[in-house]
């Protein structure tokens, strides 16, 4: 199946193109689908979120803090986990820990953090390393390079 293959379930669109209040031979007229009276059934109805003068809810609530849209999202891996998943000689990087599933989504960077021992000899090229981190990986025999 390809994306231009898809279309809805037979059924399940209804189409918008109806004009609404022209008779009641249309199915659809006197009222136009607005029932009786009321606020709703007047031209010009007020806006989503109104709550008829009270105050509306969305003013209601306390606004707390703001998003920083200089941000970076870095995901922190520890020495630990490259115990774990890596043989000794291989080469970390961003690629190969989102292969062997150590990282999700690897976001603005990856950061390898010093907790947990190492005794493999690794060639790691990621973001960022902590202190500890980078002398464990050293004291190891491998490599720290930030791409």
């Amino acid at each position: 199946m390809d994306l231009f293959n898809l279309k809805p379930a037979e059924g399940s669109k209804h189409s918008d193109n109806f004009r609404r209040g022209r008779g009641h031979g249309s199915g659809n007229g006197k009222t136009a689908g607005k029932g009786h009276k009321g606020q709703k059934a007047r031209s010009g109805s007020p806006r989503p979120g109104f709550e008829g003068g009270q105050m509306p809810l969305f003013r209601r609530l306390p606004k707390r803090g703001f998003t920083d849209i200089n941000s970076k999202i870095i995901i922190g891996i520890n020495v630990s986990d490259l115990e774990k998943k890596y043989e000794n000689g291989d080469v970390v990087t961003v690629e190969s820990l989102r292969e062997k599933g150590i990282v999700k989504n690897p976001r603005d960077g990856v950061k390898i953090l010093g907790n947990g021992e190492l005794s493999k000899k690794l060639t790691v090229k990621v973001n960022a390393y902590s202190a500890s981190a980078k002398e464990k990986i050293e004291a190891a025999g491998g490599t720290a390079e930030e791409v």
